[in-house]
């Protein structure tokens, strides 16, 4: 078993599953057991190891390998540490190598780039090939799963670098785009009434079909007339649907939660008011309400910055690509950090009952990692 091999193994069987998703005081609960592992096994290596606060008990770690003349450069390493829970999560906390793959949770998001990327830290510092002007700093990072509070807390404390890759299961293509996302809820009221007399009151539910069915028709062929070149159209999806008490009500309120993917320049702001004018040009009176708190930024990096243009000719890719899904990249790049996402695995088997990782894709993204930071200046 090669030694990249092994570090997944070992934090496939740490339990490090965001705290959201697990009842209160849940032992297999947050970071702690992975980022402990990980600062022993970074300083065995030599690297400098440091940890700062998220939340208390969580922290995001920080090992660093430092060039032996002055920094005029950083590159920043950034897998997250957390998983999402699961049913049978016992199971899935043992990891098992079949048929060329390692099973287990988090194999694939993201401890599978958790161990490429610090291996490939570790190697370079062991190399007598090594940067002369450039830092070089991974940074385990706490809370992606969620509300991305590791990320968000790296970026407000100033800490940048000249790239940042961000380790997500991308099939080992550099990705230079990502959708944002906004959730609202939207509400209808209505005047309840009794359920033998509905005549007499106003069917806020039956409003608020009439609001799906907008949005699911006409506003997403709205959407569809925006294209961004690497990731397509923003997208609208209604999550969930709440309203009534009882069949011999009539509904007084009706709510939705929606998610819309959005593309770079648009924001949260932006969102509400293209939905409010939308509305208001239908005849339609709905509330929106509420936000997901936190801003979910699209992420667009130039794939000309030499830094990038080198990772993408090492991993002999020509052309500029994007993709769905939210991820760290953007806040570290709202921080000011360029920022590009990479790793080995295929996001199509995040989060999955049987998740898991290609070995060959592990070993390929440690090997091409390691070449790349043995490249900097």
């Amino acid at each position: 078993m090669s030694p990249v091999v092994q570090l997944l193994r070992d934090l496939v069987a740490l339990p490090s599953v965001n705290p959201e998703f697990l009842p209160e005081g849940d032992t297999r609960a947050g970071e702690h057991s992975v980022a402990d592992f990980l600062l022993a096994t970074a300083a065995k290596a030599g690297l400098t190891i440091e940890t700062r606060e998220v939340f208390p008990g969580r922290s995001n770690i920080f090992a660093r390998l430092t060039p032996p003349g002055k920094v005029k450069h950083r590159v920043i390493l950034a897998p997250h540490m957390d998983t999402v829970g699961g049913d049978n999560l016992d199971k899935l906390l043992q990891p098992e190598i079949r048929n060329g793959r390692l099973y287990g949770r988090g194999a694939c998001d993201t401890k599978g780039c958790v161990a490429a990327m610090l291996t490939a830290v570790m190697d370079t510092a062991r190399s007598t090939q090594r940067p002369d002007e450039t830092e070089i700093v991974f940074i385990g990072l706490v809370d992606e799963e969620v509300n991305q509070a590791g990320s968000r807390a790296v970026a407000a404390s100033g800490f940048k670098g000249d790239l940042a890759i961000i380790g997500e299961p991308t099939q080992l293509k550099v990705i230079h785009a990502h959708k944002g996302n906004v959730w609202l809820w939207l509400e209808t009221k209505g005047k309840a009434a009794h359920g033998a007399r509905p005549e007499l009151g106003e069917n806020a539910i039956h409003k608020m079909a009439k609001v799906v069915d907008l949005l699911e028709t006409k506003y997403r062929k709205q959407l569809k007339k925006r294209k961004h070149p690497l990731l397509g159209h923003g997208t609208i999806n209604v999550g969930s649907i709440r309203g009534g008490f009882q069949a011999n009500i009539v509904p007084a309120k009706c709510t939705i939660t929606i998610d819309r993917r959005t593309l770079p320049g648009e924001n949260e702001a932006s969102v509400r008011r293209e939905l409010t004018t939308f509305f208001k040009e239908h005849g339609m009176q709905v509330k929106l309400d509420k936000g997901k708190g936190v801003p979910c930024i699209a992420l667009e990096t130039d794939p000309e910055l030499p830094l990038v243009q080198s990772l993408m000719e090492l991993n002999k890719q020509t052309k500029p690509l994007g993709v769905d899904y939210f991820c760290d990249a953007a806040v570290l790049a709202a921080g000011g950090t360029p920022s590009v996402v990479f790793g080995p695995g295929d996001i199509a088997q995040a989060h999955t009952g049987d998740e898991w990782i290609s070995l060959s894709s592990l070993e390929r993204g440690t090997a091409l990692l390691t070449r790349f930071l043995k490249s900097l200046p």
